[in-house]
Formats: C-alpha cells, structure tokens, sequence
C-alpha cells in the first residue's frame, strides 16, 4: 500500500492553527468526516482520542501519526496537516509537532488481508517522515507540492 492509495490533494491542510493536542483531534476529525462514508467527526474522534491513550503518536521530530480503526469504514482515508505553530504533543522525543498524517483505517477484526494493508499504510507514512529531505520540503511546500513530496515513490 502507498500513500497515493489514500490521500489527494483536497487532503492537504497547510498552516492549521490549533493550540494544543485536542483541538488538533477534533479539527482532524472534523476535516476528515467528508471522507468517511457517513462515519461522524464525533466517532472519529473518539476513535482517535482511544488509540492516543495507548501511548501518543508523535514519533518524534516534529511529526505525528494519529491513527485508528473505525468500524463501519470501507477505505483508508489520509490527511496530512502542517501546523501555523508547533504544539505539545507528548511525542516519544518531547519535541513539540507541526507535520501531521491522520490515518483511519476500516476495522479488520477477522480479516488478515485488511490488518496487512493497515500495516503496510503506516509503514508507508512513517518511511516518508523519516526522510529528512521529504520533512524538509513539506515544512515549505504549496499543497500542490505537498501532495507531490507525500505521494511521490
């Protein structure tokens, strides 16, 4: 799976403003629920703020990858977003965030093939954050050019 697969450019937030790690959920979810197929911002959010209690998913060097499964969803659905500021976000490095990839992945409870794909998309997502010069260009990018470095093999 590669990030093409699931994010466009309408996907692309660039200079959100948002004060702390909450609010940055709740908008997220917001901006996601057109893509859900009917899945509420509300439940979103709440599978968000779930998975953000088993340990924080900032990874470290200004990235996070809030992340979750949400029952009823049939496709994955990316949103990157790159912060106006940088916030708090209890990443693993205590450095505060400002480049964000929202991933919701449909729920697999029995099926093999579909938690291999949610693997394969967060694998896909972290590589690309890991990337120095990737990181670097989308701190300065036009959503164009964004959606270009995030997609980009």
């Amino acid at each position: 799976m590669e990030i093409a697969d699931f994010i466009a450019q309408d996907r692309i937030a660039l200079d959100l403003r948002v004060r702390d790690k909450g609010q940055l959920l709740r908008e997220l979810a917001k901006r996601a629920e057109p893509f859900g197929g009917g899945i509420p911002s509300d439940t979103i959010l709440a599978a968000l703020s779930s998975r953000e209690t088993l340990g924080s998913t900032g990874l470290g060097k200004g990235f996070a990858l809030p992340h979750a499964r949400i029952e009823g969803l049939t496709r994955f659905v990316g949103l990157f977003a790159r912060l106006a500021r940088p916030i708090d976000y209890d990443a693993i490095d205590g450095a505060p965030v400002d480049l964000v990839f929202l991933l919701l992945m449909p729920a697999s409870a029995d099926n093999n093939s579909a938690d291999n794909n949610s693997v394969a998309a967060l694998a896909a997502v972290s590589r690309k954050f890991r990337d120095g010069a990737s990181v670097a260009r989308l701190r300065k990018a036009d959503a164009a050019t964004a959606h270009t470095v995030l997609t980009a093999g």
